[in-house]
């Protein structure tokens, strides 16, 4: 299978059980980044880029379900701020105990930043009134 069929067959809406869909609610994919990294526009940019790529692999594999929901409903994504690595370690330590699919994402330290640094958490692909609850109170980045 070639590389652009393997990510259109990861991608592509599928059909899904509609009452999978009501019975999960919204779903989005939220990103926390690491506002104590002082990181420029691109750096977040890309980081977060590959926060919403691992955790969407992630979701495939381990969370099928919530995966299809996020696919077939627009794949909702939103950015908000963290104050540092220690901020987005709890709060991804609460998604866990809810059952939501988390990831973390570390810089190489080829660029702004120093190797191995906390740079962006993802939540989900999940239900948003639960991501909500964890992360409700963080601003939009």
């Amino acid at each position: 299978m070639s590389l652009r069929s393997w990510i259109h067959r990861l991608t592509a809406p599928q059909t899904v059980n509609s009452a999978l869909v009501r019975g999960m609610g919204e779903v989005k994919l939220l990103c926390l980044v690491n506002h104590g990294l002082k990181m420029g526009k691109g750096k977040i940019a890309a980081q977060v880029g590959h926060a919403a790529v691992k955790a969407a692999l992630n979701a495939a594999e381990h969370h099928p379900n919530q995966m299809q929901a996020w696919l077939s409903s627009g794949q909702r994504k939103v950015v908000v701020k963290a104050q540092d690595a220690e901020e987005i370690e709890k709060l991804l330590a609460a998604a866990k105990r809810k059952g939501l699919p988390t990831c973390t994402v570390h810089d190489a330290g080829r660029t702004q930043i120093p190797a191995g640094s906390l740079t962006v958490g993802a939540v989900g692909p999940g239900s948003s009134e639960e991501i909500d609850e964890l992360t409700g109170h963080l601003k939009l980045l």
